[in-house]
This record gives C-alpha cells, sequence and structure tokens, in this order.
C-alpha cells in the first residue's frame, strides 16, 4: 500500500547531517499548495541551527507562481491588500460605496496592520481577533470595532476562499456591544416649529450666512430632509417643477485617489424622488432663473462645481449656528427634524422612510413592500412648519 501523500503546505521528517567540523545541513521534503514536493534544506555551525533556520525558511515559503495567492504561509498585511483589491472592485461596479473603501482602507492602515498584520495566516487565530475587536471597543467604540471586525472576516473569508484557513476564525469573535449602547438608549433631538421659522429668520439676516449660500440650502433640508452630501449632490436637472419633486441620484463623497464622486448609494431607495412643498418649489424655481448653467449642481461652489460637504458644515454652518445661538443643531437634526415633523403629521414609518431613503422603516418590517409610492402629504406637512402654522 503506497504511503499517503503529506498534507498541502506540511513537510515531512527534517534530517541534520554533520558535513564538517563547524558545519550541518538540516533537510526535509516540503508538499506545496500545487501539489508538489520540494526540498529544503539550510545550514548551520551547530545542528541545532541549521533545524532553527530550515523551520524558519519553511515558514517563509513562498508558492511558486500557478499557486493559490493567498496560502498558510501568506502574511496577513499581504491578503488584506488583495482583499481591499477586490473590495475596490466591488466600487467600481457599484456594488460597495467609495465610502466604505475609505473607510475600510482607514481602519486597514491605523488598526488592523499595526496590530496582526505580520502574522502568517496560520497564526491568526480566534483570540487573537476577539482581543483585537474588544480592545477598540474599549478605547474607541462599539461601531470602530464592528468595522474591524468586518475587516477582519473579510480577510479571512478570502483566505478560507483560496484554501489558507479551513474556518473564518473571526466567527466566534465576541459581541461587541457596549454596556452604554445596551442599557441607554441614543437621545435624538430635533428642532421645534418654532425653533424653525426662529432660525429661518436668523439665516436670512445674516450677511454671512447669506455669502455663504444657507438660507436655501437649509430650507432644502426642511423641505426634503436629505442627507448633506445628498443635497449638495442635487443637480437642475433632478428638479421638475411641474411635477413637485427632487429626484434623489445618490450623495457626494470624497474617495482617495478620486476626488469628489457622487455615490449611488447601497440601496435602492437611495435614488428617490422627494415631493416638495410649495414654498419650496418657489425657492427652487426663483433660484434657477438667476443661473446660467442649467446642467449644474443646484446648490454650487464659486467655481460652479459640487461643493465640499465638510467646508459647508465646518466653514459656514457651524460659525453661523454659534452666531445664531443654535450651536447644537447640526446638518442632521434638520432630518430628524422632518422625521419629527412627518411622525407629528400622522404618516406612517414606512412613507417617511420612502422620503429619508432609508432602507428599513423597522427591523420587523419588509423592505420591498409597497416602497415606491410618493406621497404628497409629507410635503403638506412641512409646508405647514415652514410657513408659519406649526403650534
Amino acid at each position: 500500500m503506497p504511503r499517503p501523500p503529506l498534507p498541502l503546505g506540511t513537510f515531512g521528517k527534517i534530517t541534520v547531517y554533520r558535513q564538517g567540523a563547524k558545519k550541518y545541513r538540516a533537510r526535509c521534503r516540503y508538499r506545496d499548495f500545487d501539489g508538489k514536493i520540494y526540498p529544503v534544506e539550510r545550514y548551520g555551525v551547530t545542528g541545532p541551527e541549521a533545524e532553527r533556520r530550515l523551520r524558519q525558511a519553511l515558514r517563509d515559503w513562498a508558492t511558486p507562481s500557478g499557486g493559490a495567492e493567498v496560502t498558510s504561509n501568506t502574511r496577513f498585511k499581504d491578503a488584506a491588500a488583495l482583499w481591499l483589491k477586490e473590495v475596490e472592485h466591488d466600487a467600481e461596479r457599484e456594488a460597495r460605496s467609495w465610502g466604505t473603501v475609505d473607510t475600510y482602507r482607514s481602519r486597514l492602515e491605523g488598526i488592523v496592520i499595526p496590530a496582526v498584520g505580520e502574522l502568517r495566516m496560520f497564526e491568526v487565530k480566534t483570540p487573537i481577533l476577539d482581543k483585537l475587536c474588544k480592545r477598540v471597543r474599549d478605547e474607541s467604540s462599539a461601531s470602530s470595532a464592528k468595522t474591524v471586525r468586518s475587516i477582519l472576516s473579510g480577510v479571512c473569508g478570502l483566505a478560507v476562499r483560496h484554501g489558507a484557513l479551513d474556518t473564518n476564525p473571526v466567527r466566534e469573535v465576541g459581541p461587541l456591544e457596549s454596556k452604554k449602547a445596551r442599557n441607554q438608549p441614543a437621545k435624538s433631538r430635533a428642532l421645534t416649529g418654532d425653533q424653525v421659522l426662529d432660525l429661518l429668520a436668523k439665516l436670512d439676516a445674516d450677511e454671512q450666512a447669506r455669502r455663504d449660500d444657507l438660507p436655501d440650502l437649509v430650507r432644502l433640508f426642511l423641505a426634503t430632509g436629505e442627507r448633506t452630501g445628498e443635497a449638495l449632490g442635487a443637480h437642475w436637472p433632478d428638479f421638475d417643477d411641474a411635477g413637485k419633486t427632487l429626484t434623489m441620484q445618490g450623495n457626494v463623497i470624497r474617495a482617495r485617489g478620486k476626488g469628489k464622486i457622487l455615490n449611488r448609494g447601497k440601496t435602492e431607495n437611495a435614488q428617490r424622488p422627494i415631493p416638495l412643498a410649495d414654498w419650496c418649489c418657489a425657492m427652487l424655481i426663483e433660484r434657477r432663473a438667476a443661473v446660467t448653467n442649467l446642467a449644474g449642481p443646484i446648490f454650487p461652489s464659486t467655481t460652479g462645481t459640487i461643493r465640499e460637504a465638510s467646508n459647508v458644515r465646518n466653514r459656514a454652518w457651524k460659525p453661523f449656528a454659534e452666531r445664531a445661538g443654535y450651536g447644537w443643531v447640526t446638518f442632521r437634526t434638520f432630518r430628524k427634524t422632518v422625521a419629527t415633523l412627518l411622525d407629528d403629521a400622522g404618516l406612517t414609518a414606512r412613507q417617511i422612510a420612502d422620503i429619508l431613503g432609508h432602507a428599513r422603516p423597522s427591523m420587523t418590517q419588509d423592505v420591498y413592500m409597497g416602497r415606491r409610492t410618493v406621497s404628497r402629504i409629507g410635503a403638506e406637512a412641512l409646508e405647514k412648519a415652514v410657513n408659519g402654522t406649526a403650534e
């Protein structure tokens, strides 16, 4: 009966030979992931040194061309680079967001690679990854820890697909929710109807805010509940004055190596028509009459390009908010305000989710059930609030 072959990625018995007064040779056979047997040998001035060098060489063994890209001896950082290329390819075909790519790259470079980048894949074990994720949770946040876990799972999943690992060690990493997140629900603050009217009046009276084009931008936020990037990414062809709608095409993000791009969103509902109140339509019609580039962004920069969201938030909005006594208000506050006003007006969670572009109105509702209907109830509710009829 023939001797069974060595398992892939393993070596046979190590034999040490003395070849001189201070020269020893350690030798064995190694079966690589291409199925071939390779003789491997190393030398040392003593037998143990020769064997130690041989074992180190076996750990550092590189698969000849034609073998798997990731083997059990591949360093984690090299497997991570291959995985990130796959993620970038997904973004190229719009299966992922470029913002997600940048987030993963940032966490890889800043957290994951310094912690486990030099490990060989056969050394990547659940206890090591569990400890890393929980350290990130305790030192940063549960959200960051979950992102790190997603990265680790992605890289190890790639290794499983290449045959370098039998199972994904991230699967048994423990829960990462923080105690605060479990026991203390996040506080959500929205503007009241009176605060909306007061804030708009202060915007209109503030000369710097007018120069920064904030009054109309904030009105659009209050009419639509858009995200900052969505509002800045809106172009004139997206506005239908006859149908009184503004179609969201995605949000503007800055991706490394690509500059500002329009991200189409992760869900089908990210691209959606939003019904507009009459006052918002009138505001947009007036703005459109004053521009020459009817294919450009509705809220352009001084050079006519898409504005940088971080600049609008930090250089325009924050200084005004402090001057006006609304330092606690961010652009996200307007989104919460719209959701609150619509809820008070009696809209269902599904209708509100459609307007805001959420993937799900709740964890228990079917995400695809009756989702593409455009309701004007929300526009009418926002009409009352912003025109001064709020109680």
